[in-house]
């Protein structure tokens, strides 16, 4: 599918964006590869990651709230993943403005930009468990870009362009993630692991997981759907205790903005919710999209449905989440 393709990346200096170009550049053979993000540094770092590729990677120093730079760099591009965003929810509190300039406006930018030249194909756009019944503002805007990147489908017009979305919540051992904070704890000789919740659950997917997702969604979106990876869940005493056997866990209170389960299908989706082998997808509810439309496979879930960390099906348990951490 990526064979002699041009794929952007914005915000693709992240991690999402550095294991996303491995697993291109290890199963196709792409034309070119553009990150496309503010930061010069780690674009700096991410060139000299990936030297022996140089010929296909591209690096645009450019801002998602800019669209003329955006449609400068998308001449020629097949595919888009929009990765570009404020994520860090304290960050995004204390600066309201800038969380909207940058994930609302960005995410307009993006889907005008898009529309506006010729040739793109596909445009996948990565979203968050926040989104979901939002409660705090990074969440909101998360869902305004979710909003806006499923109704971009019924602008493309004559065009053979598709816009959809894959969802899912922290990566493990990611930078937003509580793996880092655990290890810093530990490697400073810390004895104790603060967990906020005894009761608090969470998804685990890996950066791996994650790509493979995002792949499936260029794949077979016919537009406008989310899609969401069917992974177990753990529970945030049983990480501690995997990183720190017989660790002191005292509970410091749930923090502002933080939910107690990571939440991917609300019980309101359910009637447009549809479970497939490895994972579920959210089909659009508008006048423009038709049953003839459905990805075939699927089953439609029940009503009611929800799915989330806490009521999942499968589980990790102490033993399952060392083992992951050791492969990481």
């Amino acid at each position: 599918m990526l064979n002699g393709k041009t794929v952007l990346i914005t915000g693709g200096t992240g991690s999402f964006g550095n294991h996303f170009t491995e697993y291109v550049l290890r199963h196709y053979r792409p034309k070119k590869i553009i990150i496309y993000s503010r930061d010069e540094f780690k674009q700096f770092h991410m060139a000299n990651k990936f030297k022996r590729q140089e010929d296909i990677m591209r690096f645009f120093i450019g801002d998602v709230r800019d669209k003329e730079r955006l449609l400068r760099a998308l001449d020629g591009v097949d595919y888009v993943i929009h990765a570009a965003a404020l994520k860090q929810v304290p960050a995004c509190e204390y600066n309201p403005i800038e969380a909207v300039r940058t994930n609302i406006d960005g995410a307009i930018n993006v889907v005008n930009a898009v529309l506006d030249t010729p040739g793109v194909k596909r445009v996948v756009a990565l979203s968050t468990d926040k989104s979901v019944n939002p409660i705090n503002l990074y969440g909101g805007t998360k869902l305004v870009s979710d909003k806006l990147f499923i109704a971009a489908n019924a602008y493309s017009g004559a065009k053979d362009v598709r816009f959809a979305v894959v969802r899912y919540g922290n990566v493990a051992g990611s930078r937003g993630s509580v793996i880092p904070f655990f290890r810093q704890i530990i490697e400073n000789g810390g004895k104790e692991l603060p967990i906020t919740d005894y009761r608090m659950t969470r998804f685990w997917i890996s950066l791996e997981q994650g790509v493979e997702l995002v792949i499936k969604a260029l794949e077979e979106a016919r537009g406008g759907e989310t899609f969401i990876s069917k992974i177990p869940s753990f529970q945030i005493t049983d990480l501690a205790q995997a990183m720190l056997p017989g660790c002191e866990m005292p509970e410091v209170g749930i923090r502002e903005g933080e939910k107690l389960h990571e939440v991917m299908v609300t019980r309101e989706d359910s009637a447009t919710t549809y479970e497939y082998k490895k994972h579920y997808i959210i089909y659009p509810h508008y006048n423009w999209w038709g049953e003839e439309k459905l990805i075939p496979g699927g089953k439609k879930v029940e009503e009611g449905f929800e799915y989330n960390s806490g009521n999942n099906s499968e589980w990790l348990g102490v033993d399952e989440i060392r083992a992951l951490l050791g492969g990481m």
